[in-house]
């Protein structure tokens, strides 16, 4: 399929001349701009969450922002209002319209006196007698790591329902010669805002502001709503409860003051519902009900509940041979992996998410999904010397940069003796994932698990430690975020994985785009949607793969490559 951005922008209305003000009187007020152009989020069958941000002419200014609702094939004003908005939350307006029909398609838009904003399109979700449900997955859009290619063509599809967004929307590295992306953000122009690794919540409220500049992610925002969670990047890398990698106390100050901020800017400035009264900001965990036929889990994984990562170079214990050669003591490490204190969701959040699934399944609905930020099948680093000849392998590790090439050398040692590809997913807390594994089957489904955070397209299927088939995941790959593929360009990475591991059905390790997830009552479709390139214009999409899960008595059943 070829990407005509000028096609996709008429559809939606986005990048052309600003639809008319609201018939009601206005006053012209102090010079304004609507630059980030509108989203809606948060859906439910009555219901929906718009936004925009004003850009006034004085960082003080209070400004008055009137908003309205149409059908999306009449001028009838269903609703409308005013909202006030300032610095006090960076001048983003965020409206929860209620009232509406459900599983109906609907324009909005905004304005400042005569100035208005761009026109956007939104849908509720369906009530009962629902036959199909069409979902983009996306995650991990690296603004200085590409062009955001897939959201262009996610606006263009003619038929989405809603965008799942799994985390790292935004990232919060500088923009120093050696920062992440910066090879190909320095090529493209893509510099990030402010130029420093961002702290303070001027500097995250920046990031997200530069972020939503972006002709493509305004496309997709202004096709459809989006239902967003965090992952770790929205804060600093590989976060957790009480700190992260990318977080220097000494340099940055106390980590929980950076979440705060960092958290602050977010829900300023996404499309989503503001936390329930008496819940703190982490919970972003809810549920979406697409009629009777499916139910989406947002579930959080990064800042309520996680211990505190394990790696190779901290946790990994070295022993030696016979001979007195340092080896590792993968035995000492998997008591520490395996540690069923270790935490990732926690158990109240374990226990919610269970009644959830059994509640969706008491209702009747044939489809449980999980939206869900890191990978959950169990997924061994290949034994590539099993897999690849020893002098592809040898020319592979001649061709590398040298910090690169030592990473790789470490782990083409280490993944020899079965260790984890990635520690930073479920496979770093195995005892929570089979606690997590034991609520499904309490609750009587086999779900759809949605995977984002690897920059990878997966197809797994889920099983427990006894072999027990629990679930299909379906992984997306990034948006413009790097690969691994990408550093490793000869070695076959992405089939090496699937052939070592017997629940990773389908890997591709390098393309980059999104997962097109269509449910009906009888099957589910994952289309996952590649794009050729990030670097330029025009581009291709096509499918990476396409796999089909037949309904099974307690969710997913058969998995097939189609």
């Amino acid at each position: 399929m070829r990407i005509d951005r000028r096609r996709v922008l008429s559809l939606i209305g986005a990048g052309a001349a600003a639809p008319a003000a609201p018939a009601q009187a206005r006053q012209t007020a102090a010079a304004v701009e609507f630059r980030h152009g509108v989203a809606s989020g948060d859906p439910l069958n009555d219901r929906v969450i718009l936004w925009t941000r004003v850009s006034p002419d004085r960082a003080d200014a209070m400004v008055s922002v009137e908003w309205r609702i149409r059908p999306l094939d009449a001028d009838t004003v269903l609703a409308s209002g005013t909202v006030e908005t300032g610095p006090g939350r960076d001048h983003t307006v965020k409206v929860d319209v209620g009232g509406l029909q459900p599983g109906a398609d609907y324009r909005f838009d905004f304005a400042v006196g005569d100035v208005g904003s761009p026109e956007g399109r939104t849908r509720t979700l369906p009530a009962g007698g629902t036959e199909d449900v069409v979902l983009a997955v996306a995650s991990c859009q690296l603004h200085p790591g590409g062009l955001f290619n897939a959201y262009e063509a996610m606006a263009g599809l003619e038929r989405l329902d809603a965008v799942v967004h799994l985390g790292d929307y935004i990232y919060e590295y500088g923009a120093e010669a050696d920062d992440y992306g910066m090879v190909t953000g320095a090529a493209l122009n893509r510099v990030p805002d402010p130029a420093h690794e961002i702290v303070s919540l001027d500097d995250y409220r920046r990031r997200h502001a530069q972020y939503k500049t972006d002709a493509d992610l305004q496309a997709a925002h202004a096709r459809a709503p989006f239902i967003c969670v965090w992952d770790d990047h929205e804060v600093s890398n590989d976060s957790w409860t009480e700190g992260a990698q990318n977080h220097q106390p000494r340099d940055e100050g106390d980590y929980s003051a950076r979440k705060a901020v960092a958290l602050r800017a977010y829900y300023e400035w996404m499309p989503i519902r503001e936390p329930r009264a008496g819940l703190s900001m982490e919970a972003i965990n809810r549920t979406f009900h697409f009629g009777d036929l499916a139910t989406l889990v947002m579930v959080e994984t990064r800042l309520t509940a996680r211990d505190e990562p394990i790696g190779y170079a901290s946790h990994l214990p070295m022993t030696t041979d016979a001979a007195g050669n340092p080896i590792p003591d993968v035995r000492g490490f998997e008591v520490i992996r395996h540690d069923p204190a270790r935490e990732l969701m926690g158990a109240d959040q374990i226990a919610w998410l269970k009644g959830e699934l059994e509640a969706s399944r008491l209702a009747g609905r044939p489809w449980q999904i999980i939206g869900n930020q890191v990978v959950m099948a169990r997924v061994a680093g290949p034994n590539i010397a099993d897999t690849v000849p020893a002098p592809m392998i040898e020319g592979l590790l001649a061709s590398l940069p040298d910090a690169i090439r030592a990473q790789v050398q470490q782990s083409i040692q280490l993944f020899r003796f079965g260790l984890p590809f990635n520690l930073d997913s479920w496979d770093g807390y195995p005892a929570e994932r089979e606690r997590l594994y034991a609520a499904f089957a309490e609750a009587g489904v086999s779900p759809i698990v949605l995977a984002g955070d690897s920059h990878a397209f997966w197809v797994n299927d889920l099983k427990d430690a006894a072999g027990e088939r629990r679930g299909v995941e379906f992984g997306t790959s990034a948006i413009s975020s790097p690969s691994v593929g990408d550093a490793v360009p000869g070695l076959p990475l992405g089939p090496a994985l699937a052939q070592t591991n017997e629940e990773v059905v389908f890997c591709d390790q390098s393309s980059k785009g999104f997962v097109l997830l269509t449910l009906t009552r009888d099957q589910a479709t994952a289309e996952l949607k590649a794009v050729s390139t990030i670097l330029a214009k025009p581009f291709e999409v096509r499918d990476a793969a396409r796999f089909i899960i037949a309904r099974g008595p307690a969710g997913a059943g058969d998995l097939t490559r189609a």
